[in-house]
């Protein structure tokens, strides 16, 4: 049996996709498997039991991930499970940037005692004039699974639209529509386009990368948007070309203390993923990972430790083991499996940065010797009896 634990309630489609091998505990010191959504995880402490960590969605700053890679928990993540609800949210924000909607609803809340309303209004309408988001340059800054629907969607709308991503998946690069005009920079979108929306980690090199002086490349009255990371964008140099006139909207899904105040800032309460679709198909796919992991030791989306598809073992047992990712590891494997006299039937060793996973597949069933011979080997950090 796996003891599994869920940190926030995870929708029930997800949950019973568990076979009854499988038991929720509340306790989470017991759990073998965990499932989390906002949670704060830093804080807690890690047993030696717990194998797999899934987050029913894509940031995983909640979690500690250099501490589970030490300890052998592989980290899972849903990327694309709520892009979709993300995608409509972006499409929402270009237009209640282009066209003050809510400053003509509040205008009709206001005069809603107004017996003439409907003579007053075609007076005052001028005042929440806007745009139309047809025929102009749209610029999509990152194309993963949000980012190519995003740009898709809006091809359709009838904008058009630039994409940059130099690390764009074959997968995702297969979904994005030819009518996209690829370009190799972030710079030539920030030069050519009215509308700009990010769509990417936030990483050394994309921190703050939207500043004063990126901005300063972009057309007058430009309007950004940012349904990614809110350290993507820096509020003090937003809030001076917002004021100056230089960008003429922001829209973001992470309001703090100083966006929330700024004029020109339309702000959601990071409503990205908060859709029951969206819930549910991270509660599926962090459910599936968990299974996969724990049933045939498969890494799908993790990320703290390399993807490998060792596939359904055919063979009496299988083993996994987490290890680092240094020199004559393998071979000190081998030479276990051979001084207990074992063939090994298939063997998968996948690596990622300073960690690395291996499977093999043995012709008999694991032994205590066995597993405690692997795990006093320097540098393995977790083995465990996947059959």
């Amino acid at each position: 049996m796996v003891k599994y634990n869920c940190l926030n309630p995870i929708a029930g489609i997800g949950l019973d996709l568990f076979t009854d091998q499988y038991i929720k505990t509340d306790a989470f010191d017991e759990a073998e498997a965990v499932l989390v959504r906002s949670a704060a995880m830093h804080d807690l402490e890690l047993g030696d039991n717990l194998c797999a960590i899934a987050r029913a969605g894509a940031g995983v700053n909640n979690i500690p991930l250099d501490k589970c890679a030490e300890k052998g928990i592989v980290v899972f993540n849903t990327p694309g499970a709520n892009a979709n609800g993300v995608k409509e949210l972006v499409i929402a924000g270009l237009l209640l940037a282009s066209r003050d909607f809510v400053g003509g609803m509040n205008w009709v809340e206001e005069n809603k005692e107004d017996a003439n309303i409907s003579k007053t209004m075609e007076k005052a309408k001028s005042k929440f004039a806007g745009k139309e988001i047809q025929g102009k340059k749209l610029g999509v800054i990152g194309l993963g699974a949000i980012g190519v629907l995003v740009a898709n969607a809006a091809n359709r709308l009838g904008m058009e639209v630039y994409g940059c991503d130099p690390f764009i998946s074959v997968e995702h690069a297969w979904n994005l529509s030819r009518d996209i005009k690829y370009v190799k920079t972030r710079e030539e979108i920030f030069r050519e386009c009215d509308y700009i929306t990010v769509h990417v980690p936030l990483l050394d090199d994309t921190k703050h990368m939207i500043n004063k002086d990126t901005m300063a490349m972009m057309k007058d009255g430009v309007i950004i948007l940012n349904f990614a990371r809110d350290l993507l964008v820096n509020d003090e140099d937003m809030a001076e070309a917002l004021a100056s006139g230089k960008v003429a909207k922001y829209v973001t899904d992470f309001p703090n203390a100083k966006t929330a105040n700024t004029k020109g800032v339309i702000a959601f309460p990071h409503l990205g993923a908060s859709t029951a679709e969206s819930e549910d198909n991270c509660a599926v796919m962090a459910v599936k990972e968990i299974v996969d992991f724990m049933d045939n030791g498969n890494i799908k989306n993790s990320v703290n430790y390399p993807a490998c598809d060792a596939g359904v073992c055919a063979s009496q047992g299988r083993i996994a083991i987490n290890h680092r990712n240094i020199p004559n590891m393998l071979s000190q494997f081998t030479t276990v499996f051979a001084a207990e006299n074992i063939n090994i039937d298939n063997m998968v060793n996948k690596s990622r940065g300073d960690y690395a996973y291996t499977v093999l597949d043995i012709a008999v069933s694991s032994t205590q010797t066995l597993v405690e011979k692997l795990s006093a080997i320097e540098g393995v950090l977790k083995v465990r009896v996947v059959k």
